[in-house]
């Protein structure tokens, strides 16, 4: 009798249960199917992304949210906006007044003061030039000595010097004159009140202190993204991003872009060629060109927070797992292949039912745009 037999007459309730036929096949076909399983994941493709986290900006400098300062010393007399209100390029903003309330009338004063004086200096300069040209015709015929003569050269140059004198102080006047004048503030360009130093109109203020903060609207936006230095070395211009900004509900699968949902496309535009204060490279992103179009500006302001995913080289899923329990950098892209990446899946159906083809098949994969 064999040893099973033997551990088997101990075991007299195991020995009368007998599983069905069907249960042993299932059982069978689970204990294969597990493995199969395994292994075919580990050979699906896989797209490596360099994630970084940012936020939505705008292109153009002049578009970003500005401060606006005093220009002159002074008090703040009167405020001409509030809060949240629209203005558009030249409004005024606030009146800041000096602390001597005449002071524009006193430098007008001084103003007139200079310029009589350089009438006055202009109409000696003129006598003094009749006197050359008299003193010089009677030096030549003799009635009257080179000393006449050169003294009335002299009296010229000193009028001349006067004359300037007297321009340079009207420079200065008018100047002085200027900068007082401009006391009304104005908005440098067309855009929403964001907030109000409200302080400044109970105290004085100098030249430069902030008053207002100015946000334009309807500017270009791009995404800069913050992504580590050991990824940013593989980032090249072009590149495909997906990205999901903050408020948009999203379902992200970042080695598999063509099942995510409510992502948009970008591509980079541009690389900070040294790192931040907090040692991440700056990378910024713009919308992809015939791509799904970004939310408006009453969904996505300025500010706003991003997180972005650059799509990179595909391998399979069981080299990006050994890439990552070794935590190895990302896969170095082939020389003619710094553009978007290949594999990176086929879009999803629109609306319609239709499928959105990939432009880059010329690099082996599909970028479809996401169905709406």
């Amino acid at each position: 009798m064999s040893m099973r037999a033997m551990q088997m007459e101990r075991f007299s309730t195991l020995a009368q249960m007998k599983p069905p036929r069907v249960m042993r096949a299932v059982a069978w076909m689970v204990g294969i199917a597990i493995p199969a399983s395994v292994v075919f994941l580990l050979t699906v493709p896989w797209v490596q992304t360099a994630p970084g986290t940012g936020q939505v900006t705008a292109l153009d400098p002049h578009d970003r949210v500005q401060q606006i300062t005093a220009l002159v010393p002074g008090r703040v007399e009167q405020w001409y906006v509030t809060d949240g209100q629209s203005v558009k390029e030249g409004d005024p903003i606030a009146r800041v007044m000096d602390n001597d309330p005449d002071v524009l009338s006193r430098l007008a004063a001084e103003r007139a003061q200079v310029k009589a004086q350089i009438d006055a200096a202009s109409q000696a300069m003129a006598v003094a030039k009749l006197d050359v040209d008299r003193s010089r015709m009677m030096f030549a015929e003799g009635l009257a000595a080179r000393r006449d003569y050169e003294n009335a050269q002299i009296k010229v140059a000193e009028m001349g010097a006067k004359l300037a004198e007297a321009k340079a102080k009207l420079n200065r006047a008018d100047i002085a004159l200027n900068r007082q004048s401009a006391q009304v503030v104005r908005a440098p360009r067309s855009g929403r009140i964001q907030a109000l130093n409200t302080a400044a109109g109970a105290s004085l203020v100098s030249a430069g202190d902030w008053l207002a903060t100015l946000a334009p609207e309807h500017s270009k936006q791009v995404v800069e993204l913050q992504v580590d230095g050991r990824d940013v070395a593989m980032v090249r211009k072009g590149q495909h991003v997906r990205l999901n900004f903050e408020g948009w509900p999203a379902i992200q699968f970042s080695g598999w872009p063509s099942v995510a949902q409510g992502m948009f496309d970008g591509q980079v535009r541009s690389i900070d060629p040294s790192a931040l204060d907090s040692g991440l490279f700056r990378v910024l992103v713009e919308p992809l060109p015939g791509g799904r179009a970004w939310p408006d500006n009453n969904f996505v302001r300025l500010g706003s927070k991003v997180r972005g995913w650059i799509q990179m080289e595909t391998v399979s899923v069981g080299y990006e797992l050994w890439r990552q329990l070794n935590d190895f950098p990302l896969e170095f892209p082939t020389p003619q292949n710094t553009g978007p990446r290949k594999g990176a899946g086929k879009g999803l159906a629109d609306k319609g039912g239709k499928e959105a083809k990939s432009k880059d098949k010329a690099k082996g994969g599909d970028y479809g745009e996401e169905g709406k």
